[in-house]
């Protein structure tokens, strides 16, 4: 197929490399009720901190494909002061969620919303893929994952354009994080 066949040749190519269009939505399926619930059990620890981690990566091993687990986990991390762990697990979960995306006939070009809950896994990963670049210096990275988060969700369920700008070495405050 040639350029001139293409359906998607007049939609403007965005800075995180996909052609959204508002006319295309995925919406994941729900994920499985044993991770889900395993995760609600290790988020309703007492504790935060270290023993909740540790919970959070139990949850992990047990449900590897569980997008909001990777997603909670590396919020404990980032809210722990360690962006380099929030970082590479929110990227497991932005790359896994890619993945189930495309399973699910995303193809790089429709919206996903997070007013689908069970697209929020894959939201939350985005959302601190991009919180944790900013944190560790990615500016490009940062800038590219929140203009994915707009163009996937324009309702910007998770309000991240209100949010201000982060410069390198800067961390969100613990409630702006989904």
């Amino acid at each position: 197929m040639g350029t001139a066949d293409s359906p998607l040749r007049s939609v403007p190519m965005a800075a995180h490399g996909h052609k959204i269009e508002a006319r295309h939505q995925t919406v994941l399926p729900a994920e499985p009720e044993a991770a889900r619930l395993a995760l609600e059990a290790a988020l309703a620890g007492a504790a935060e901190g270290a023993g909740q981690l540790e919970r959070l990566r139990e949850v992990c091993r047990a449900h590897p494909g569980f997008l909001d687990g990777w997603a909670h986990l590396g919020q404990v991390a980032y809210l722990n002061g360690d962006p380099v762990a929030a970082y590479a697990y929110s990227r497991v979960g932005y790359h896994r969620g890619l993945d189930r995306l495309r399973r699910h006939g995303w193809g790089g070009t429709g919206q996903v919303r997070w007013s689908e809950p069970s697209n929020r896994g894959f939201l939350r990963s985005l959302h601190l893929l991009m919180a944790a670049s900013a944190a560790i210096g990615e500016e490009e990275e940062y800038l590219r994952c929140r203009q994915f988060l707009l163009d996937l969700d324009p309702a910007d369920g998770l309000g991240v354009a209100g949010l201000p700008q982060l410069g390198a070495g800067e961390v969100v405050d613990r409630r702006l994080l989904p």
